[in-house]
């Protein structure tokens, strides 16, 4: 099929499905072009639950699809590829957690969206890259666990008084990133404010002009006067920002800022995924309940 054919047969199967597309601001271009609602992981899950749909398309990677699941129980929630996993998540395993907790019995465990359903039932409430500070200075604990990201858990650290114990996971992306890329990208555009993703390494952080997670880039572009900034983040996320203010130019920190999970689903793929119902994601009931209080938790401490 044609691309156009594609976008048809789309529209056909979204209407006899009753389904919705959900699509990653770092998804491919012609993915986010098809999807009804981009956005991040928290806003995307919410959208899952809110929305009025029998059947959720979410074209991410597991852990988010899980989320979806985890918040829209009643719903048919697909992941077009089964293969876009999320090596972050995979760092932290719920037995290794259960076990590290040990070594620290007064310590919360904080977790990050990014990670699995299993991981945030073992935990006491989850973050994202936009309200991880407010959410760690809300609790009464002083000593928090943080998985799975040693990166935002040291940015965390640097926010806020709390003794942040960090789990030693990273985003493969993110972490391909040092300060010679800052440095260099400064060079050639050196009017150009740098913005940079939390998960970046510390250093690389202590270089940019701003940092923010993926929905706070595109709330900071809509409202900034900069007309050149570097993107220090997947290199999807310039298609978002892009749409949204056209008259900034935009430029990637380093080419290594892309997620090849991110780039497995395709426009056939999810035409394939609502054709043939798959692949469904479920999360156990015992599971779920536990995971969806520590999501919770964390919508009422960042309201």
């Amino acid at each position: 099929m044609i691309a156009q054919d594609l976008q048809e047969r789309l529209h056909e199967l979204k209407r006899e499905k009753k389904a919705v597309i959900l699509a990653h601001n770092y998804q491919i271009e012609e993915v986010q072009e098809a999807a009804d609602y981009t956005g991040d992981s928290l806003e995307l899950s919410r959208l899952a639950a809110e929305l009025d749909a029998e059947v959720v398309v979410f074209c991410g990677v597991h852990f988010m699809a899980e989320s979806a699941a985890i918040l829209a129980p009643e719903k048919t929630v697909l992941l077009p590829e089964p293969s876009a996993g999320c090596p972050l998540a995979d760092m932290v395993t719920p037995s290794a957690l259960r076990e590290f907790k040990q070594k620290y019995p007064q310590a919360k465990v904080v977790a990050y969206i990014n990670s699995s359903a299993a991981v945030k039932a073992e935990s006491d409430i989850c973050v994202t890259s936009a309200n991880a500070v407010k959410v760690v200075e809300s609790l009464e604990a002083e000593e928090i666990i943080f998985v799975p990201d040693c990166n935002l858990a040291h940015y965390v650290s640097r926010q806020t008084g709390k003794k942040i114990i960090p789990w030693p996971g990273y985003c493969i992306t993110h972490h391909r990133v040092f300060p010679e890329d800052v440095e260099r990208a400064r060079r050639a555009h050196p009017d150009a404010l740098v913005m940079v993703h939390p998960e970046c390494r510390p250093e690389v952080v202590e270089m940019a002009d701003v940092v923010l997670g993926t929905g706070g880039m595109i709330n900071f572009v809509r409202h900034t006067e900069a007309r050149k900034i570097i993107v220090g983040t997947e290199m999807g996320m310039l298609y978002r920002l892009r749409q949204e203010r056209p008259d900034i130019e935009y430029y990637l920190l380093s080419p290594g800022l892309i997620c090849p999970n991110m780039k497995y689903t395709s426009l056939p793929v999810v035409v394939a995924a609502l054709e043939k119902m798959e692949h469904r994601i479920t999360v156990p009931e015992e599971i779920r309940t536990k995971a969806v209080r520590a999501l919770q938790r964390m919508l009422e401490a960042s309201a």
